[in-house]
């Protein structure tokens, strides 16, 4: 089950949500042979997008993204003895408004380690990609600080958008959860500081093995028991990557015939892998005139 339940409290101090993925997880990352923590912090950041997306306002798409320098960059303390040591190259996960949610990585297959570690040396980016051009596509940087990825986007949305915010997230083999709790504005709440301190303090009880085991409106229940609190319906998430054939199909018509039939003579086929999620496709010189042919394209030079 892939679902997506947020929550407010009635005098509007606060709103957050409660983020369950499990149905497609495998299938998206198991193209791709990521080590333990590798895996986990995609899974960690895969979780963390519903809840990022929770109030999204417009149509489009928000990205998380790490993108390494090789180590020439700011040296975590941990690892400022080994500026030449294996390093994460990129991470990515993205969702859009429709709740279409996908991560994946680049990294040496040893590679292991605590957050900063994993980490080490490049930047951490948040970006907003509206699809309207009335909307501005806008970029803030996430510091990598703290022992987690949720203590990192903490400290972005209470440095960056002036929100004090409490994130939680947590991996189980495919089971990947998320739980945000963040203070609204005060001039906009009939509530105080020390209300929202209270409400922090409940939410810090909260437990990895209760994020991972308790549904959302027995753990709000045992979270605020006291608090006057709203479960909105629960939405759907689907996690899945956006690659598929039609889509090669359209890039490799792009290209142009000759192009196509330059790499069928030399390769014998045309294989394609998604750059994101690592899955393969392949077309034999019969598929490359049965596509051309389809779209009306001359004959080409493919030997079949």
């Amino acid at each position: 089950m892939n679902v997506l339940t947020g929550f407010s409290f009635d005098n509007h101090i606060a709103h957050g949500a409660f983020v369950e993925l499990s149905d497609g997880v495998d299938e998206l990352l198991n193209h791709r042979d990521y080590n333990g923590d590798v895996r986990n912090l995609i899974g960690e950041a895969m979780a963390a997008m519903p809840l990022l997306a929770t109030h999204l306002s417009f149509d489009g798409r928000i990205n998380l993204q790490f993108q390494g320098d090789g180590g020439r960059g700011v040296r975590s303390a941990h690892r400022a003895h080994a500026p030449d040591a294996p390093h994460m190259q990129l991470l990515v996960a993205q969702i859009d408004h429709h709740l279409n949610v996908r991560g994946m990585a680049k990294a040496p297959p040893d590679l292991s380690g605590s957050f900063t570690d994993l980490l080490y040396g490049g930047v951490l980016a948040l970006m907003l990609e509206p699809l309207s051009d009335l909307r501005i596509p806008s970029q803030a940087l996430v510091l990598i600080q703290g022992d987690s990825l949720a203590e990192a986007l903490e400290g972005y949305f209470s440095q960056s958008e002036q929100l004090p915010t409490l994130i939680r997230l947590a991996v189980d083999g495919n089971r990947l959860c998320g739980f945000l709790l963040q203070r609204m504005p005060l001039e906009h709440t009939r509530a105080t500081e020390e209300d929202w301190e209270h409400l922090v303090t409940l939410a810090r009880t909260l437990t990895r093995e209760e994020l991972l085991t308790v549904n959302p409106p027995m753990l709000l229940r045992r979270l605020f028991a006291d608090e006057p609190v709203r479960i909105f319906k629960p939405r759907p998430v689907t996690v899945t990557c956006r690659c598929d054939r039609a889509g090669i199909s359209t890039m490799l018509l792009s290209l142009g015939r000759d192009e196509v039939d330059s790499i069928v003579t030399e390769q014998g086929k045309v294989e394609v892998t998604c750059e994101f999620c690592g899955r393969q496709y392949v077309f034999t010189p019969s598929d490359v005139v049965t596509l051309f042919a389809a779209a009306g394209a001359p004959p080409g030079q493919t030997k079949h």
